[in-house]
């Protein structure tokens, strides 16, 4: 029996040649790994020198092992070393650059073990067998293709790789794509420093932050999960670096549509479009791969606060071209445009007089905005809204989103205005105000308002009327009303006058007093002589108190002394005057000192001329007294 030939050591040799990586590389293998050496005999074998001898046959019995026989035993334990290394050398050539289909035995928090059928088991990293929600994709059973990498665990485990075994498989279809220019599929894995991870048929790719999209993204965290299609921009094989994009993709196609976008763009022309971003003054349209400006204005023909009211980001919407630029590629769009003006008609559809319910989409210090419709606003005036003065601000009787009926007013289309009124829903209380307070009918209310000129009194809800600073006192030079009255006191008035078309009510304080120029009229004629107080001097005169709350004017003409000089009045000085003119209309009393002094003269004349019966003569005091008084010279 031959232990050990040349002929079966070259059909080993041959054996272990098919195994080496050469025979048996794939299409786009790794470049890393080089091809290992052709396993050699162990020095065992090349130490073994064995003559060679005739093959037993089946009719010539071998010989019976003797003691003698110690060199065959010696061949044969080489030979069982050599085929050990021959195996080892060659699972160690097929593992280093060959994908082994292997079962995985079980998970550990960081590894997955499995079977490759060595003699001992392999482990790869858990992270390499990880989806995009960190879920492992294998189960314990499941079949997995692996590479065996160099060396060995510290346990013992074959150290294998999950990954580099995907990259080989997907590498064809990679290099494929690169090379024809052609788009491949991937799935966002994770999100990296600079950019994304790409999972293409288990081959992990980069996809640089620049290269997402068109525009720069500021979540890239929420892409993960997602197949999106790249190009494949950079490869290198030796590496096994990828480099793909998906921006050049999406130029691509943004240019191919503009060419065909623009085959129809032109004003005038309803296009399709898709929101793709939104403004505080607009938003921007795609539509094919050019975009256009739907200005917030353009909108609606009602009013919108922005333009999230009406759209949002992806939707369809269909616009019209109201303008296009070709030189600066800029185009505006109308959407509003799309249905008719709401005000061509609306001077028929609301006629002055008639009532309409709308909701209040806006209030402002000078009233509130009521939507008619989409499109039709109204302004409520704030002195439109009730009857009332009292009202501070119209957030008081309505707000945002209430539904009121109102009454039109006046409708101006070119100006796209229409005026609405809440107050005609009800009475107008001035209307009957002259049943309810008829002029010169007394009446109380409270002081609501002071002012410089009078003092405004609230008799009824909705109901003011003003005493004025003349109608506070007859007797009393009233400066400001606060002299007299404060806010909130209760009061008696006399109704002067009523105005309803001007929504005005005259008051009186002081004619609840009798009036005392009438009484001072009724009991003094000209000619009297009155006692007076001067109480302010002016350039003309001096006004002069000659009873209360009764004022008479002496002009500096007429005070004079008597001897004829002018007199020089002093506020609060006190004299006799004659009254010597009268107007009870106007209110006004003529004073004079000097025909005081003539009407002594005449007097003491009179006298002298017509002395009284019982006196029997005129004594010579008399004469002088009477000559001193500017008597008769004779």
């Amino acid at each position: 029996m031959t232990l050990y030939d040349d002929t079966n050591r070259s059909s080993d040799s041959t054996t272990l040649e098919t195994m080496t990586s050469e025979n048996h590389s794939h299409n786009g293998g790794s470049a890393v790994l080089d091809a290992p050496e052709t396993a050699q005999p162990s020095p065992a074998e090349t130490q073994q020198v064995t003559p060679e001898v005739p093959t037993a046959s089946a009719e010539t019995p071998a010989p019976t092992a003797t003691p003698t026989e110690a060199p065959a035993a010696s061949a044969s334990d080489d030979f069982a070393a050599a085929l050990e290394n021959y195996t080892t050398e060659t699972e160690e050539a097929v593992g280093d650059d060959h994908v082994i289909k292997g079962t995985v035995v079980k998970l550990t928090s960081t590894h997955v073990v499995v079977d490759i059928g060595a003699k001992s088991e392999g482990m790869l990293p858990l992270s390499e067998v990880l989806d995009h929600e960190g879920q492992s994709r294998f189960k314990p059973g499941d079949e997995i293709d692996v590479m065996r990498e160099k060396g060995e665990t510290e346990e013992g485990y074959i150290k294998l790789s999950h990954q580099r075994a995907q990259k080989l498989r997907a590498w064809d279809d990679i290099e494929k794509a690169h090379n024809e220019k052609t788009p491949i599929k991937g799935i966002v894995v994770e999100r990296i420093k600079g950019g994304l991870t790409i999972d293409i048929n288990g081959a992990r790719a980069f996809l640089p932050g620049s290269q997402v999209d068109l525009r720069p993204i500021r979540n890239l965290d929420g892409m993960k999960g997602q197949t999106i299609e790249v190009a494949v921009i950079k490869l290198n094989k030796k590496r096994g670096n990828i480099v793909v994009s998906r921006k050049q993709l999406l130029e691509e196609e943004q240019s191919e549509k503009r060419g065909k976008t623009l085959e129809h763009l032109e004003e005038g022309a309803v296009l399709t479009g898709i929101v793709k971003n939104l403004t505080e003054y607009g938003a921007f349209v795609d539509l094919g791969g050019i975009d256009g400006l739907l200005h917030i204005t353009d909108m609606s023909w009602g009013r919108l606060t922005h333009p999230r009211d009406l759209v949002n980001v992806g939707d369809q919407i269909q616009v019209k071209v109201l303008k296009y630029d070709k030189d600066k590629q800029r185009v505006s769009l109308g959407f509003k445009q799309l249905t008719p003006d709401p005000w061509l008609d609306a001077e028929h559809r609301y006629p002055v007089g008639a009532h309409v319910r709308g909701r209040v989409i806006s209030v402002t210090d000078y009233g509130a905005f009521v939507e008619l419709e989409q499109g039709i606003e109204g302004l409520v005036h704030v002195s439109e809204m009730t009857w009332s003065k009292r009202m501070k601000h119209p957030s008081k009787l309505v707000n945002v989103g209430d539904e009121v009926e109102c009454v039109v007013i006046s409708v101006n289309p070119t100006e796209r205005r229409i005026s609405l009124g809440m107050r005609q829903l009800a009475t107008n209380p001035w209307d009957t105000l002259h049943d309810k307070y008829p002029v010169g009918a007394t009446v109380e209310g409270r002081v609501r308002n002071l002012t410089e000129f009078g003092a405004f009194i609230e008799i009824e809800d909705g109901i003011d009327g003003l005493v004025h600073v003349s109608n506070l006192s007859w007797t009393t030079r009233v400066k400001h009303p606060s002299e007299v009255l404060k806010k909130g006191d209760r009061v008696k008035a006399v109704i002067l006058a009523i105005e309803p078309d001007k929504r005005r009510l005259s008051l009186g304080i002081k004619q609840m007093q009798p009036d005392v120029w009438e009484t001072f009229f009724a009991q003094h004629r000209v000619g009297d002589i009155v006692h007076g107080k001067v109480l302010r001097v002016a350039t003309f005169g001096a006004f002069v108190e000659i009873a209360q709350g009764i004022e008479g004017l002496c002009h500096n003409s007429e005070a004079v002394d008597a001897n004829g000089q002018q007199m020089h009045l002093e506020p609060g000085a006190e004299f006799d005057f004659k009254i010597i003119k009268m107007n009870q209309d106007e209110k006004k009393v003529g004073l004079s000192i000097k025909a005081v002094g003539e009407e002594a003269s005449r007097q003491e004349v009179e006298h002298y001329k017509h002395p009284a019966s019982s006196s029997t003569s005129t004594t010579i005091g008399d004469l002088i007294s009477w000559k001193r008084a500017g008597g008769d010279s004779n």
